[in-house]
């Protein structure tokens, strides 16, 4: 296994802000950096990234770490693979260590996880091509001119109408259903077990690598509805994943592009025409995690969605997220009515190309457009789009685009440039911008003991007081478990890593959010007067737990006083009326 120092290594050689950068657009927010969560749906930020302590925490979902489990949850990774992808990007050649039991079950578990996926593909890839049950959906492939070779690439599969046909598959193979169940593929009632997908037709969907992470799957009929995806789950974050990422790389790194469409057999129509570059997105709008992907790997996108009013908004969408990234976008248009699939039905890969290579940049086609649904042909039309373009023409950050654009815009309209720039009011442009924090995720929490378990975290001497007046009187429950890990972590040492570490080894899900939480969140707490805070909060603390006495006496008097309840809340009664005489 990895070395302890080699780990170290790594993390003292690594930026975390670098690492949250290749998937989440950031801004600096006070000491921390602010973006939106990619582990959930959020539209304000509420994701923050500290640099001075090398961790992040979502105060949306409570997802919380260092650089290694941010690499872990977006990538799915176990914590040695995530170091060594860490180390091969800070150029660190690593050899193993024995791992720590918290690895091991996080190791062990992510195995796991990827074998039921396994199971669950070879399980609907067997119906589809051997079983009786697959004929309906293999004669509506044939209908739909996919070929086995197609079927291949994608392992398509399906999934049977039957109420438990995986549940059994899982079972015989040895698998904990209580596993399967947090991946979302077979669910549990008051009658017993049963599969999520009945009677449609298998999309594995699969992360960078290849490996499957998560199902789609799409009725043969008109029943809606049309897809069902998998939920989120420990591997699967589907504003993060893009669908057919892993058979479309190579040709994005040689071609450099990538074209983004909205449905499974959009993407499965131009693969089979032999363009090759081409994501889709699972079940969801595009989202800034997603442009960052990109970006990643390619230097120019291009959008196909639907020419529908929630096409539209999707494409405009987009625009302002590839925008904000600062990549190329264009748009492709196909003639009203077709989508990738049915247009390829009728025309050529060629002529699809043609197409692609007429492609509009976003912004002209998004002004376009605006342009065709609220014609300028009056002063408050003008106005109205004018305020419509503002907020997107303030996202492009190349001079010169900005001023071709600026002159075009004000052609189509028929006004001034000086009368454009009055209607921005002056505002500061992108590379004018200063970055402030708009979220107040970074204030003091409200929680007692959260202010007292960063006061341990950040004052010695505040630590050596805590300590004196004994852990168990200032804390509870997780708190009290953390401040104990805390302390045994730290020791003598002040050493940030010596804290970031602390968050690789926490089990608890509760007090891993609460650690990362406590670290972003400490910039509150400079330059105060620790004891004077720390006495006040000590006191609302006690007065807190001494008001849950008339809590106790409630309950003690509806209880038999020979149950267990009744004598331990009676212990707890008699504890706490002992502190309140001491105060």
């Amino acid at each position: 296994m990895i070395p302890e120092e080699k780990v170290r290594e790594v993390a003292e050689r690594i930026s975390i802000v670098e690492v949250v950068s290749d998937y989440v657009s950031l801004r600096r927010a006070g000491g921390n950096f602010l973006g939106l969560c990619p582990f959930h749906a959020e539209k304000t930020p509420s994701f923050n990234v500290n640099p001075a302590r090398e961790i992040f925490h979502c105060f949306g979902c409570g997802e919380g770490g260092n650089a290694f489990s941010f690499i872990m949850k977006m990538e799915g990774l176990s914590f040695p693979e995530a170091v060594k992808l860490l180390a091969r990007k800070s150029g660190i050649e690593i050899e193993e260590r024995q791992l720590t039991p918290s690895e091991i079950k996080t190791q062990d578990e992510y195995t796991q996880f990827k074998r039921i996926n396994d199971l669950t593909t070879s399980y609907y890839r067997s119906v589809l091509l051997n079983g009786q049950e697959g004929e309906p959906a293999r004669q509506y492939l044939a209908n739909r001119s996919v070929e086995a070779d197609i079927s291949d690439v994608y392992q398509l599969g399906f999934a049977p109408d039957r109420r438990d046909g995986l549940v059994k598959h899982l079972k015989n193979n040895g698998i904990d259903l209580d596993a399967a169940l947090k991946l979302g593929i077979i669910r549990k009632s008051d009658s017993g077990w049963y599969d999520l997908f009945r009677n449609r037709l298998i999309f594995p969907i699969k992360d960078a690598r290849g490996q499957v992470i998560a199902f789609a799957g799409r009725v043969l009929d008109t029943t809606l509805p049309k897809y069902i995806n998998s939920p989120e789950s420990p591997l699967y974050h589907k504003s993060s994943v893009l669908f057919g990422l892993d058979i479309a790389l190579p040709t994005i790194r040689t071609g450099n592009s990538v074209i983004i469409v909205e449905g499974y057999f959009d993407h499965l129509a131009l693969y089979r025409a032999g363009v090759k570059n081409v994501v889709a997105t699972c079940g969801t709008a595009l989202t800034g995690t997603h442009a960052g992907l990109i970006k990643r790997h390619a230097a120019r996108v291009y959008t196909l969605f639907d020419s529908d009013n929630a096409g539209k908004k999707a494409t405009i969408r987009s625009m302002e997220l590839f925008l904000e990234q600062r990549i190329p976008a264009y748009v492709i248009s196909l003639p009203a009515g077709d989508d990738p699939d049915s247009f390829l039905t009728a025309h050529t890969a060629e002529e699809f190309i043609a197409l692609r290579d007429k492609a509009r940049p976003a912004f002209e086609y998004f002004v376009r457009t605006l342009l065709a649904e609220t014609p300028p042909d009056s002063v408050d039309s003008k106005v109205r789009i004018i305020d419509d373009i503002v907020p997107r023409f303030r996202k492009i950050a190349d001079s010169i685009e900005r001023d071709l654009y600026e002159k075009e815009i004000c052609r189509l309209l028929g006004i001034t440039n000086h009368a454009f720039r009055k209607r921005m009011g002056g505002g500061k442009l992108p590379h004018q911008e200063s970055l402030v924090n708009e979220s107040t995720a970074t204030q003091p929490a409200d929680n007692i003991q959260d202010t007292l378990l960063a006061l341990l975290l950040n004052y010695p001497e505040a630590r050596e007081e805590i300590v004196r007046n004994g852990l168990e009187t200032i804390f509870s429950n997780d708190y009290l478990e953390l401040a104990r890990l805390v302390l045994n972590s730290l020791a003598d040492s002040e050493n940030s890593q010596t804290l970031c570490h602390l968050a690789e080894i926490l089990e608890k899900p509760e007090q891993k959010a609460l650690f990362s939480r406590i670290m972003v969140s400490e910039a509150y707490l400079a330059d105060i007067d620790w004891r004077s805070v720390l006495n006040q909060c000590t006191r609302s603390n006690e007065k807190k737990q001494l008001a849950s006495i008339k809590d106790i006496a409630a309950r003690l008097s509806i209880l038999d006083p020979s149950s267990d309840e009744y004598s331990l809340l009676l212990k707890q009664a008699d504890a706490l009326r002992t502190r309140k005489s001491k105060l």
